[in-house]
């Protein structure tokens, strides 16, 4: 009997997953995610994904307000990403990074695990897209550019390398400053949700141009988290 070919593609990606929700954080494909973990339940998590896949989901809640409960309704869309990064402090916390992988949508939710993190049924075929090589010219840049740069035309203490930026594909541009920015969580989930990077560029954009107004008119000033 012949083995069984390899799974490829979102049939490689686990149907159950650990999710961490949490408010206000992003997560994109090909993007990448610094977390500091302390909490016992999400060292735990942590700890099983080393010895297993590396992956973990990361989801909002839907009311942000409720994001301390034990386990606040959720946003359907997360994002899987994968360990790429681990260190242990020497206080017990886990400081990892996440790599982007694809998006997913929840399906159902499972028992807590015996250590008491949450995991969910999960499925990708709707973001199989995540996978495919982004199509850069699909990015209006100098609009994007533009929307950016008036983000931070009055903000002197925000030091921008504009030669960097220049030469950062579009891809990667536009995934780093929507995880970056300081939008909202509901705007956050806005950009995960959207179809496709033309898309998610052009409410980036948008998003973009409001806080400069804002930020014109007096409110708030803007700042990169």
């Amino acid at each position: 009997m012949s083995a069984p070919a390899p799974r490829s593609g979102v049939n490689a990606l686990p149907e159950t997953l650990p999710i961490f929700p949490l408010a206000g954080v992003l997560l994109l494909p090909r993007g990448r995610l610094p977390l500091n973990i302390f909490e016992p339940r999400y060292l735990a998590m942590a700890r099983d994904a080393m010895t297993g896949n590396h992956v973990i989901g990361m989801v909002q809640p839907l009311d942000p307000q409720q994001e301390g409960e034990t386990a606040p309704a959720v946003y359907t869309t997360g994002c899987a990403g994968r360990v790429t990064d681990f260190e242990e402090s020497d206080d017990g916390r886990y400081l990892i990074t996440l790599t982007g992988l694809c998006r997913f949508a929840i399906v159902g939710e499972l028992p807590l695990s015996e250590t008491g993190y949450r995991r969910v049924q999960a499925t990708y075929e709707s973001y199989a897209g995540d996978l495919d090589a982004p199509a850069e010219e699909s990015v209006e840049r100098g609009q994007l550019l533009r929307a950016l740069q008036s983000c931070f035309a009055e903000d002197d203490d925000v030091a921008v390398d504009w030669e960097s930026i220049e030469r950062t594909p579009s891809d990667n541009l536009v995934t780093s400053l929507a995880m970056m920015l300081p939008f909202s969580p509901s705007e956050k989930q806005a950009l995960l949700e959207a179809r496709d990077l033309a898309e998610r560029a052009s409410i980036l954009v948008a998003l973009m141009e409001m806080m400069a107004a804002s930020d014109h008119a007096g409110g708030e000033k803007t700042s990169v988290q």
